[in-house]
């Protein structure tokens, strides 16, 4: 399948100091890519790179034709200002900006695709509550709520699992793989080895640069976690930032 997603020679990083290195390779067009690694590997340093926040430090990143708004990018929740004044119905509704513009009119129809978008997620009932009152599980529903306005070609998540409850992560991989199924390209950054194996058919392990990609059974070997948690260390000088989630350490 043709290329949706090409890293040529790629570091990123920032105010000069590289977080990822030299990373090249290819992701096709509707594919479905874990990208995993120790803490402090550069994986949400690599997902701002494809959404556009972070230009690259060198190299390029070649997007198939695709545009910026062509992108739905899922931050870490811990990224979201739950303290600014806004209901969940009008975050929502900002996946919408992409057709209707950053002052453009909510109409009846832009209403009623907000409206579905959250009862697909099972947030009927929560238009009016504020962001800051959401539970870790509702706010992971929200912003997958939005990504479902977006409408986009490539997603890009950033831990969408991480600290939710397991009826919330089984919902939330059910949209995953219908995304999947309709040809979309989803990348997500995760933690859980066995979600990984039994859902994402691809991995990128990285740790500052790529140690493998592939096959996903090939990919989680315990060589290859082990040459990770060395790869970070050797980048941070052994801080324990690199250190590997005991999840992850686990090898089929």
């Amino acid at each position: 399948m043709a290329a949706q997603v090409r890293f040529r020679d790629v570091t990123l990083g920032y105010d000069r100091h590289p977080a990822v290195h030299h990373l090249n390779g290819e992701v096709a067009s509707g594919a479905l890519l874990a990208v995993i690694g120790p803490n402090g590997a550069g994986k949400s340093t690599l997902f701002r790179g494809l959404a556009g926040i972070l230009k690259p430090l060198a190299g390029s990143i070649e997007l198939g034709g695709l545009d910026n708004r062509d992108i739905a990018y899922l931050p870490q929740s811990v990224d979201i200002d739950r303290s600014f004044p806004i209901s969940v119905f009008d975050m929502v509704g900002t996946g919408l900006w992409r057709s209707t513009g950053f002052f453009g009119g909510m109409g009846r129809g832009a209403r009623e695709k907000i409206t579905r978008a959250l009862a697909a997620v099972g947030l009927n009932g929560f238009e009016n509550r504020s962001i800051g009152t959401l539970s870790g599980g509702q706010m992971q529903r929200m912003l997958f709520a939005r990504v479902l306005l977006q409408d986009a070609r490539l997603i890009v998540l950033d831990e969408p699992f991480n600290a939710i409850d397991a009826k919330t992560s089984a919902d939330l991989l059910a949209l995953v793989q219908r995304w999947h199924g309709e040809g979309r390209t989803v990348l997500a950054a995760l933690h859980d080895m066995d979600l990984v194996r039994d859902h994402f058919p691809e991995t990128l392990l990285l740790a500052r640069g790529p140690v493998a990609w592939g096959a996903t059974s090939g990919v989680l070997t315990a060589e290859n976690l082990a040459e990770a948690r060395r790869m970070c260390e050797a980048f941070d000088d052994g801080a324990a930032a690199c250190a590997v989630d005991a999840v992850a350490s686990r090898a089929a």
